[in-house]
């Protein structure tokens, strides 16, 4: 993210400076980014690709994303953890995603680890580190948006423990931030009373 505070874009809206830093980001920034997701699906696709973001910019993983929802079969985590050595195979030869072998090979053994997990389950889980919104002042700037947070500390620890891979305390308060858990909208950008109104303090 973008050093600074809010920039007008050409509409005349203020935005999160990094909302603006691309084309591609201004959809994701004014309609997605910060509102709550639920499902345990939808949140294991997140989580698939905050891990596969890991080491490089997010624009570059959303660029890919319909291309990983075709080769993951929309993150349906009964369908991955039924994917065998051939869709392995197919993955990692795949241009269209990014082809890291770690990276495959840990969406698949989460899937797996997943498809065990109650309906719910993982939703309740990472919900359930979400912290409580009045506690949390708005960022006036970018340079006021942690990294990482003693409640993403807590949720990687619990993840990991449940035997889910790659998914370190900067990935889950990725996730977080995605995800709604989290609104760290710019104080003065134009979406933050509208995610906060969403219900992004506890799903």
């Amino acid at each position: 993210m973008s050093e600074g505070a809010v920039v007008t874009g050409p509409d005349g809206k203020p935005r999160c400076p990094w909302g603006l830093s691309a084309e591609d980001y201004v959809a994701y920034h004014d309609s997605e980014w910060g509102r709550p997701v639920h499902g345990d699906d939808a949140l294991f696709e997140r989580l698939c690709l905050e891990a596969f973001q890991s080491g490089l910019s997010w624009i570059t993983i959303l660029r890919r994303r319909e291309s990983f929802r075709s080769a993951f079969d929309s993150f349906k985590i009964a369908s991955v953890a039924e994917f065998t050595d051939a869709d392995r195979e197919r993955l990692l030869a795949d241009p269209g995603i990014i082809r890291n072998r770690a990276k495959v090979d840990a969406t698949l053994a989460n899937a797996r680890v997943l498809a065990d997990w109650p309906a719910g389950e993982l939703d309740t889980l990472i919900w359930s580190y979400a912290p409580d919104a009045a506690k949390r002042p708005a960022p006036r700037t970018a340079a006021d948006v942690p990294p990482v947070t003693d409640e993403s500390t807590a949720l990687s620890k619990a993840l990991k423990k449940a035997g889910i891979r790659f998914v370190g305390p900067t990935t889950a308060y990725a996730l977080m931030q995605a995800c709604g858990l989290v609104n760290d909208h710019l104080a003065d950008c134009f979406v933050r009373d509208s995610v906060a109104s969403a219900g992004t303090a506890r799903g």
